[in-house]
């Protein structure tokens, strides 16, 4: 089972016994669950569009381990073309979900983890890298959705983890025994956990001398003995328990989702093991994490991106404003920005080069600029969409007023735009860009746009490493006829 199809991977997680908490109680039933389900939803396209023949060459490679067709969000990345289509991939998924698919950080941590584990075994003679390649068949084989995790909780900014008053607020070895280590900690923002099959646990900053309880990265199933996760809460989330809720969703079908998630004392076998110890290598991981998720935002908040300029040219047109040049100035502008991040993505795509283990690696400099611009772009996006939409996107009535026999009537009637449009599509399009601005998936759009794959200074700090300033100091020195660099 190389591929499965869309109704196999949603059986396949009802195989899959996550002890999930939301608001207070344990989760019987995660995958039919009103909240949960439209993220499930989400991740269910990926495996949609893998099966659609249109699709084939943007959402589907040939492994390098097996020689079979696999999903692309399970692929070791075998060229720019492969990083390419990767950027292609993730926007196609946000425009047909509006939303976070959630597949990503495992794509990202793949690829971040087998180059890596490569030196890891060259410099210190272990046997990371044959482990995971092993891993990587049973996921490509399975088809598997894998949660990368990697932020922790972290506690007090400004201490390592061997100096934490807790040392559990960064995921650590508490034991070691012959056939595996076991591990207690947590992992934060952990986005599609509840809809993943494994999860793949990797360091969250560069560790010291003193830390080497803390570099740890594995994979174990998301059922494994003592995981437990937290559901995250998001803005306008009940929306999803109304009886018969769909306008005020404003995207019934999808959304994303994040968790805490908890690892009381669990057991990791040392096959699923690929770093242990090793804290000078443990930077290099976080680093190559950092810029293939760094990478994934030019393509899945430019998908996202497109949803959203089509909902506020629909609202303009719904508005009977889409003739005045000013609006008509908003959209471009829109555009322009979504087009800017999206070649951003493209171009640390196009400019990789092949890692020591084969697979193929983005050019970091422009891969940070990228995400540097998402922590900006978006916002602005959703600002001009707010402006074209207008105040009636915030104060509109609920759903069940606009059903109700006897109000009801009333909204359609003074609610209504242009006159052969439907008040309800006016309604509809206007609450998609309230949930992408405002709503559940502005969790995607906005805030992870600035924290996810870290924050914007983070992009800054290694702008900064790769700009290669001297260099560029050599070039003015050259064309200004500089002989000697003064003394200063």
């Amino acid at each position: 089972m190389a591929l499965m199809t869309k109704e196999q991977y949603i059986e396949s997680l009802r195989e899959v016994k996550q002890k999930v908490y939301l608001f207070g109680e344990l989760i019987e039933n995660p995958v039919d669950h009103p909240i949960i389900r439209p993220s499930l939803n989400s991740v269910a396209m990926t495996y949609e569009l893998a099966q659609d023949p249109q699709y084939e060459d943007v959402m589907t490679a040939v492994s390098n381990l097996t020689g079979k067709r696999i999903n692309r969000f399970c692929h070791i990345h075998q060229s720019t073309e492969d990083l390419i289509n990767k950027v292609k991939m993730q926007r196609l998924c946000g425009q047909k979900t509006g939303s976070c698919f959630q597949r990503c950080v495992g794509m990202d941590a793949f690829n971040a983890v087998y180059s890596t584990t490569f030196e890891i075994d060259e410099a210190c003679g272990t046997n990371y890298h044959e482990k995971f390649k092993e891993y990587m068949i049973y996921v490509q084989e399975n088809d598997l959705v894998v949660d990368g995790a990697m932020t922790d909780p972290k506690g007090d900014r400004g201490l390592p983890p061997h100096k934490q008053a807790d040392p559990d607020l960064f995921l650590r070895v508490v034991e070691r025994r012959e056939d595996g280590v076991v591990v207690r900690g947590a992992k934060a923002h952990q986005t599609g956990m509840v809809n993943s099959h494994e999860i793949l646990v990797m360091p969250t900053i560069t560790m010291g001398p003193d830390d080497e309880d803390w570099a740890i990265a594995f994979a174990v199933p998301t059922d494994t003995e003592g995981i437990f996760s937290v559901y995250g809460r998001q803005s306008c989330d009940t929306r999803k328990l109304e009886e018969g809720a769909d306008i005020d969703m404003g995207n019934p079908r999808f959304g994303g989702h994040e968790t805490l998630t908890i690892f009381e004392d669990v057991f990791v076998p040392n096959e699923r093991i690929f770093l242990n110890g090793e804290v000078k290598f443990s930077g290099m991981l976080v680093e190559r994490f950092a810029g293939y998720h760094r990478q994934s935002y030019g393509g899945c908040k430019v998908g996202v991106g497109d949803v959203l300029i089509g909902a506020a040219g629909l609202a303009a047109e719904y508005n009977g404003a889409d003739r005045a040049s000013h609006v008509k100035d908003k959209l471009i502008e829109m555009t322009h920005l979504n087009e800017t991040l999206y070649s951003c993505g493209i171009a640390c795509s196009c400019e990789g080069c092949k890692t020591k283990s084969g697979n193929y690696q983005i050019d970091l400099l422009l891969a940070n600029v990228c995400k540097q611009n998402i922590t900006r772009m978006p916002y602005e996006i959703a600002r001009l969409a707010e402006d074209i939409a207008g105040g009636i996107m915030v104060t509109m009535p609920s759903e069940k007023d606009f059903k109700d026999p006897k109000i009801g009537p009333y909204i359609d009637k003074y609610l209504k735009g242009v006159d052969s449009v439907p008040t309800e599509d006016r309604l509809r399009v206007l609450r998609l860009i309230e949930n992408i601005t405002l709503g559940t998936a502005a969790v995607g759009y906005r805030t992870e746009s600035m924290h996810g794959a870290g924050s914007p200074q983070a992009q800054r700090i290694m702008i900064s490493r790769q700009s290669n300033l001297n260099k560029k100091k050599e070039l003015a020195k050259d064309i200004a006829q500089i002989k000697e660099l003064a003394k200063i």
